[in-house]
C-alpha cells in the first residue's frame, strides 16, 4: 500500500513538475513524512529523510521535464547559466542547515512554507511584471537564495524561481521551463549534501544511502519520470491559473498536516 502510494504521489509530483515548474518536492516531501512516520521513524531523522529522498526524485523528474520543455525551446539557457552558480552553492548550503535544525524544527519551517507557497498560489499578485533581471551578481545572490531555500525544504525552487522571473518580465511559460532547468542543479547540490550529512546517522530506515532512502526514491521516480512530460505538454496548451488554484488549496491541507503533527 504503501508503494502504490508513493507512485501515486510521483505521477502527481511530475505532473506538476512539469506543468508549473515547482520540481514536486513540495508534495513529496509531506507524503513521505507521513508514510516514513506511520513506519516509526524516528521524529529526529524523519523529516531529513524526506527531504534528502525528495531531491534525490527531483534529479531525474528535473531531466525528464526539461527534455520536455527544450521539445518547445522555451528554455531561456543563458539565464540558466547566470543563475546557476549561485544555486550550486545555495543547494549545498540548505542541506548544511538542515543538518542543524532538529526534525521538529525542521518539520516547523517546512509546514510554514508551504503554508506561503499556498497563500501564493490562492492569492498571487496576477499585475504585470515591470523589472529585468539583474546582473551577474544579483543573479548569484538570487540564485544563492532559492537554492538554500529550496535545497532546506526539499523542493525543485520553482515555487520560488518562477515568482523571481516573472517579476524580472519574463514570460510565464519561459520562466516555468527554465524554473525546471534550475530545478536539475538545486537538486544535486543539495542531494549530494543530504547523502554527506546523513552518512552514519543513527535512526535512518534501513537501505538508506545517507539521508536518502533508496526504496521510496525508486517508487517515486517510476511515475514521476513517466508524467513530468505530460504536465510540461499542458503548459504549452492551456493557462495553469485553475490548475494553481488547486493546487493550492491542495497545499493549504497539507501544510495544516504538518504543522497540526
Amino acid at each position: 500500500m504503501e508503494v502504490l502510494i508513493l507512485i501515486v504521489v510521483g505521477a502527481i509530483a511530475g505532473t506538476f513538475a512539469g506543468l508549473l515548474g515547482i520540481g514536486g518536492g513540495i508534495i513529496i516531501v509531506p507524503v513521505l513524512a507521513i508514510v516514513f512516520e506511520n513506519q516509526g521513524i524516528n521524529v529526529d531523522v524523519l523529516m531529513h529523510v524526506s527531504i534528502g529522498t525528495s531531491l534525490a526524485t527531483i534529479v531525474i523528474t528535473s531531466i525528464s521535464s526539461i527534455r520536455a520543455h527544450q521539445q518547445h525551446q522555451a528554455i531561456q539557457w543563458d539565464v540558466f547559466k547566470r543563475i546557476t552558480p549561485g544555486i550550486l552553492l545555495g543547494g549545498f548550503m540548505g542541506a548544511l542547515v538542515a543538518k542543524i535544525l532538529s526534525g521538529n524544527d525542521l518539520r516547523l519551517v517546512f509546514g510554514i512554507f508551504m503554508l506561503i507557497v499556498a497563500m501564493q498560489m490562492i492569492f498571487g499578485n496576477t499585475s504585470k511584471p515591470h523589472r529585468q533581471l539583474p546582473k551577474t551578481f544579483g543573479m548569484f545572490i538570487a540564485g544563492t537564495s532559492i537554492g538554500t531555500m529550496a535545497s532546506l525544504m526539499g523542493v525543485g525552487g520553482g515555487s520560488m524561481s518562477v515568482p523571481f522571473l516573472t517579476w524580472c518580465n519574463m514570460a510565464i511559460r519561459n520562466a516555468v521551463a527554465t524554473s525546471s532547468a534550475i530545478g536539475l542543479p538545486i537538486a544535486l547540490a543539495g542531494v549530494t549534501g543530504f547523502i554527506v550529512t546523513g552518512w552514519g546517522v543513527d535512526h535512518r530506515p534501513v537501505l538508506s544511502l545517507g539521508f536518502v532512502n533508496i526504496p521510496a526514491f525508486f517508487s517515486i521516480i517510476v511515475a514521476s519520470t513517466l508524467f513530468a512530460p505530460v504536465g510540461a505538454r499542458i503548459t504549452h496548451r492551456i493557462s495553469p491559473q485553475r490548475l494553481k488554484l488547486f493546487f493550492g488549496y491542495f497545499l493549504l491541507l497539507l501544510s495544516i498536516k504538518i504543522l497540526y503533527v
